[in-house]
């Protein structure tokens, strides 16, 4: 009797493929980079063009994706364009650095930003269960985080239709509480003279820097000095939207992905672009720019300095007063808890894509019952788990948004690429706006790259480290393999 062949299971539609694009974008990001990004270029118009770049260049490298994953509609997504364009090599690389940092780093850090804010509820989760001299702490904030990765984790093992359910009912809950956000705020705010005033002397940039002393010191910037602080801060915005190429991961389980998920790439990234600026809008709306470090009031603060750069929950107590903090923290934590989702869902199809060319633990091809590959997802699930022990993610995620951005680059080449290699084969979908479109994305994000090198050298350099840290890697498992 023929063996009955287990195979993943086409059933999501582009609804579903959206709601985990837009889903996997917005975390804790929104509700916390913008303060940073105040103290770097303090405009409020300079801070609304660098968010408004962002989501171009989001939106331009998810046009581009969109005819590589018309042409692959697989299971693994970017890691099958970077082999078909580059090879063996540098696809192993980006699969290395997702999985050791890049997707269960970005796990680990949501998951504690989860339990962190579930702590504004519940203050017992931060009582610390063990304590070294190195100053490293266990709490129960920890536990959480960790039990939410592996709930999560354990949702998504029981097939895919579990999983989807999870991330549309919270992609759908997190967006209306934002629009919500958005519309009460810029309502409130136009009550009060705050937003004319911040866009008074809109232009006019400065950077702010706190001493350790509490000294606060102000630079003016002018000509290139903005346009580096602006390359620099930009890191922030495009962490915060990160993660929208998670859902060509998961291609081998959708329904017409050559062009579903094109259209999703789409739909989704312009959805959280126009969140975004809205939110930044609700933001100056509400509160000054400018601000006071260490001040009693929230509006003293500004958005510079909102407390633990809380720029969302000084916003909500704006709104709702002292209720808004709680109300923010229910939001953050949704809004995590179901980024997590899609990041889970996602990451394990990647894992699994590699074991099936011989680049991961060979035991992660295997799909269960329910058609997921689940030994992928356990994978997964313990090494984001042994990074949120560790808390060293957050030193991680930073050196390796660099590394991210490179390889986003190098899968819009391989637009260019496979156009010249392969120009007979079908592309349900072409790159809008090809070569310009790309071309626009490579230039401008090749741009910050050096931007970062130049003015954050030691992260971007350890970045470059944990990549080029794959090369032995890769030539061991081959060496095993033969």
């Amino acid at each position: 009797m023929p063996e009955n062949k287990i195979e993943l299971k086409r059933s999501l539609g582009l609804i579903d493929a959206t709601s985990l694009v837009a889903g996997s974008m917005i975390g804790s990001g929104i509700f916390i980079v913008t303060s940073a990004m105040a103290r770097d270029i303090g405009s409020a118009a300079w801070l609304l063009v660098i968010w408004l770049v962002t989501g171009l260049i989001t939106v331009a490298a998810a046009l581009s994706y969109g005819e590589l994953a018309g042409m692959m509609p697989k299971a693994g997504g970017q890691f099958v364009y970077i082999q078909r364009s580059y090879g063996r090599l540098v696809s192993f690389l980006y699969g290395w650095t997702v999985f050791t940092v890049i997707q269960t780093g970005v796990i680990a850090a949501i998951a504690v930003t989860f339990a962190n804010y579930a702590a504004i509820f519940f203050p017992v989760l931060d009582t610390a269960l063990f304590k070294w001299e190195s100053g490293f702490v266990f709490s129960y904030q920890k536990v959480l985080a960790i039990l939410s990765i592996v709930l999560l984790t354990y949702i998504n093992t029981k097939g895919v239709e579990s999983g989807k359910t999870v991330q549309l009912v919270l992609t759908t809950v997190k967006l209306f509480a934002l629009f919500a956000l958005i519309i009460l705020g810029i309502y409130v705010g136009l009550h009060t003279d705050v937003l004319s005033n911040n866009f008074t002397h809109m232009w006019d940039a400065s950077r702010t820097v706190v001493a350790a002393d509490g000294t606060v010191t102000v630079t003016k910037l002018a000509g290139m000095a903005i346009l580096g602080a602006a390359g620099a801060t930009i890191i922030n915005s495009l962490f915060s939207s990160d993660a929208w190429n998670n859902v060509t991961f998961i291609a081998g389980e959708i329904k017409e992905p050559k062009k579903n998920i094109p259209r999703s790439l789409f739909l989704g990234t312009l959805i959280v672009t126009i969140i975004y600026l809205l939110a930044n809008i609700a933001y100056l709306a509400l509160l000054p720019i400018q601000g006071t470090p260490n001040a009693n009031d929230i509006a003293a603060n500004g958005i510079m300095f909102a407390s633990n750069d809380r720029v969302g929950a000084a916003a909500a107590n704006m709104i709702l007063g002292n209720v808004g903090a709680f109300v923010m923290a229910g939001l953050i934590m949704v809004s995590t808890f179901g980024c997590n989702s899609g990041l889970i869902l996602s990451g394990g199809r990647l894992f699994y894509a590699m074991a099936q060319d011989n680049l991961f633990f060979k035991q992660a091809t295997e799909l269960n019952r329910n058609q997921v590959p689940a030994k992928a997802l356990w994978v997964q699930c313990i090494w984001a788990c042994v990074l949120c022990v560790s808390g060293k993610f957050g030193d991680l995620l930073t050196y390796a948004t660099f590394a991210s951005l490179l390889f986003y680059i190098l899968t819009i080449i391989g637009v260019f690429i496979l156009r010249k290699k392969e120009p007979n084969v079908e592309r349900p979908y072409r790159a809008f706006g090809y070569p310009f479109v790309p071309a626009l994305y490579i230039i401008v994000t090749s741009a910050i790259c050096i931007t970062l090198l130049l003015y954050d050298t030691l992260n971007t350099g350890l970045g470059l480290f944990i990549v080029v840290l794959g090369i032995p890697v890769y030539y061991f498992v081959m060496n095993k393999k033969q």
